[in-house]
This record gives C-alpha cells, sequence and structure tokens, in this order.
C-alpha cells in the first residue's frame, strides 16, 4: 500500500516541482492569501476530496475516505509568503515585488497536494481516513493554525504531523526532536519618548537614540546572567527607529523585536526583566516609554510516541545513516497549536544543496531549496499514514472482519496550561 503511493507521488514529481515553482512565483503574504488557496483547492477538488475553503478565514482542508473504517490522521502544509525581494537568478523568481516564499511554505504545500493525489489514487487500501489541512498565515502572529482550530479542523482527528524544510539540513536528510523541539516566540514593542534637539547641544535635550541604545546592550543581561543558562532564552531587538537627520536628536525611538522561550518560567521571567530595563532605562535620563509585549506562539511540542514513530518511519525512508535527532530550535511554528490540541509530531527535512546554491538560511533574499525536499516530505507523510492507521487497527472475530480499538487521548493533552 505504502509503496503504491510512493510510486504514484514519484510519478508525478516534476508536476509538483511545477507546483511549487508556480507558488514560488505568485507569492502572497500573510492573510492576503487568495490566488493560492483557491490553485489549492482546485487540485484538492480534482482529486475527488471533500473539501472546505475558508476554514478560520483562508485555510483549506480536504478529507479522503479510506476504503476501510478506522481512525483519522490529519497532515499539515503552510502555504503564506514573507515581505522580502527575492533576489535569486533562477527561472522561478517571484513575480510580486517585495513578496517571496523565504522559508519553504510553498514546497510544504506542494508535497502535501503530491500527497493528497498519490493517497488518492490507493484510498481503496487505506484503512481510515486522511484530512489534509493547508493552513493559511503562519508567520504573522497570531497565525492561522489557532483560528482553524476553533473553526473546527480537527473534529475527528486522532493524530496530526506536520513537517517544515530546512536548509541547514542536507537534502536527503531528515530530522526529528522528542518533546520540546521549537521555541514559543513573543513579540516586543518599545516606544521611547524624549526631547528633541540640535545634535550639537545634547545636554539640553533628552536622546531616544542613546537610551533605546542603553536598553539594547542592557537586553544581552537578560540570557547572560538573569535567567538560568539551562532554560535557553533569546531576546533580540531586531528594529531600531530614530530620527532621520544626522545632525538632529529626535523626539521619540522605537525598539521593536522577539523573545524565544521554551518553558513558562523564563518567557515570564524574560518579560518582567525587559519591562524593569526599558523602566529603569528610561527614568535614569527622564525619558518618557510605552511597552507593547505580544504573547506570540507557544513551544512547539512533539508527543513522544508519535516521534517515534517520525524515527522509524525517516529510517524507512531515508536511512538510519541520514536520520538524525535535532537540537532545538530557536525559531517558532504555530503548529503548536495543533500539538495543544492532539497528539503528533513536527519534523524537519533538508534542503540545502551547495551544487545549486540552496545555502543560504530561512528569511534570505536568495533562500532555495532543494526540490527533492518534496518527495522526501511526501514519502514521510504517506508512510506515516499508513503506519499510523494499520497500528491502530486490531482484528477479531472469525469471519476476517476488522474492528477499531479506540486510542485513548493522554491525559497532558486535556493539560494545555502544563506545557506553552
Amino acid at each position: 500500500m505504502r509503496n503504491a503511493a510512493w510510486l504514484e507521488l514519484e510519478k508525478k514529481f516534476t508536476d509538483f516541482v511545477q507546483i511549487r515553482r508556480i507558488l514560488h512565483m505568485y507569492p502572497e503574504l500573510s492573510f492576503q492569501e487568495v490566488r493560492t488557496p483557491a490553485i489549492i483547492a482546485q487540485f484538492l477538488q480534482n482529486c475527488g476530496l471533500e473539501v472546505k475553503t475558508g476554514v478560520g478565514g483562508r485555510g483549506v482542508t480536504a478529507l479522503l475516505r479510506g476504503g476501510n473504517p478506522g481512525k483519522t490522521v490529519a497532515l499539515r502544509a503552510d502555504f503564506d509568503a514573507l515581505p522580502i525581494e527575492d533576489q535569486k537568478d533562477v527561472p522561478y523568481k517571484s513575480k510580486i515585488p517585495g513578496v517571496m516564499h523565504a522559508c519553504g511554505h510553498d514546497i510544504h504545500t506542494a508535497a502535501l497536494l503530491g500527497t493528497a493525489y498519490a493517497l488518492s489514487k490507493v484510498k481503496e487500501q487505506i484503512p481510515g481516513n486522511v484530512l489534509f489541512i493547508h493552513q493559511f498565515a503562519e508567520e504573522v502572529i497570531p497565525g492561522g493554525a489557532k483560528a482553524m482550530i476553533e473553526d473546527g479542523c480537527l473534529d475527528g482527528v486522532d493524530v496530526v504531523y506536520g513537517a517544515h524544510v530546512l536548509s541547514s539540513l542536507p537534502v536527503g536528510m531528515i530530522g526529528y526532536r522528542p518533546g520540546a523541539l521549537m521555541a514559543a516566540g513573543d513579540k516586543f514593542e518599545i516606544v521611547i519618548n524624549g526631547k528633541g534637539g540640535h545634535g550639537s547641544m545634547p545636554h539640553l535635550s533628552i536622546d531616544p537614540v542613546l537610551v533605546g541604545s542603553q536598553i539594547v546592550i542592557n537586553f544581552q543581561l537578560i540570557s547572560a546572567s538573569r535567567l538560568n543558562a539551562v532554560d535557553p532564552v533569546v531576546v533580540t531587538v531586531c528594529s531600531f527607529h530614530g530620527g532621520d537627520s544626522y545632525n538632529v536628536i529626535p523626539d521619540q525611538a522605537v525598539l521593536s523585536g522577539t523573545v524565544r522561550t521554551f518553558s513558562k518560567e523564563a518567557r515570564e521571567a524574560a518579560k518582567n526583566h525587559i519591562e524593569k530595563i526599558v523602566k529603569s532605562s528610561c527614568e535614569m535620563a527622564g525619558a518618557q516609554y510605552e511597552i507593547k509585549y505580544e504573547y506570540g506562539y507557544p513551544s512547539l511540542w512533539n508527543d513522544p510516541k508519535e516521534t517515534k514513530r517520525v524515527k522509524r518511519m525517516a529510517e524507512l525512508v531515508a536511512g538510519k545513516e541520514n536520520t538524525v535527532e535535532l537540537p532545538l530550535q530557536m525559531a517558532m511554528e504555530d503548529f503548536s497549536y495543533y500539538m495543544l490540541e492532539r497528539p503528533g509530531a513536527f519534523f524537519l527535512v533538508g534542503g540545502m544543496n551547495p551544487d545549486i546554491q540552496a545555502v543560504y538560511p530561512h528569511h534570505h533574499p536568495k533562500f532555495d531549496v532543494d526540490e527533492r525536499s518534496i518527495l522526501q516530505i511526501g514519502k514521510m507523510f504517506i508512510s506515516l499514514v499508513f503506519d499510523y492507521l494499520t497500528d491502530s487497527m486490531s482484528y477479531s472475530g472469525q469471519d476476517g472482519t476488522h474492528r477499531v480499538t479506540p486510542l485513548l487521548l493522554p491525559k497532558k493533552y486535556k493539560r494545555k496550561e502544563e506545557r506553552l
């Protein structure tokens, strides 16, 4: 069954590459996706699946009912792009100014469409159901996952899997990690109001740029000496705007950045230290301030049992020598919301290939990955579907009929407050 689906995927590989390139040429920003979900929905309808559009806003889901009754496996891919100018010299370079797929979501979408196509060709052999979740707006808080879940996309789902291509992992390799994999990601904006003046007379002003600079430096103390060294935390100022003239001290400076943590304790401590540093720095200089702190995605936590399944399937797809346990990733992913609701796992697939200049990090203007990662993700999804569904079945009775053995939801999935 699995091998037949693999073969269907391989036969149409060039078609899925073409889909990926079309998506890459016409990317759409988070919460602005119109063309992309329409392409996805049409493809899934052509596969004969039960398609829903507008799920949670702009999401698309499609249900494949197998030839035999059983449990339901959900597979998820995201499809939004980023506000970055594409600087690659390739035929499929983005045609939308200032917008590009700089994180691989086009790869994820093509892989999940390929999976849907392949499984639809062998659906009579599937002992259960498969739900394909195509999610909008992963890149921007609050993200699309939470809205799609609230709209019922996980109703009737027993387990959910997701994948992400990784430009720092060589193509052909697959990475997994039980438990914590990706960090919680929060957002902050700090407005410093000082007193403008002439650059030659700073003593008559309250310089918000100087105050902001002190804040940026002091933020480095949070991870260096204020929090437990074995509980990772990153506080990064990514934007600093103040003034527009070389000899004028501005009235205002604005800083924004991100906080990445894994534990609830580190998350709250980092937020508190940010507030203390801003308050003391501004008070010392006589400046006023305003802090906007927004909690983002929770940390992504993989179910240990399902991660073991991912590892076994990865060794089947890529070989033991190409299956690796990953270190903690400080990136954030709103797939974490699915993991708060259902057991499952998120895995990473290699896309790096120096021969085609696929070496740049995610969110870089020259980001690209080896398109063979589409096959790797597709084969992993197919393998996970068959392994989970067949593992969930038990057979009884002399007539050879089967019955489904219900798997109870572990308590930890009912106690979301215990994890971020």
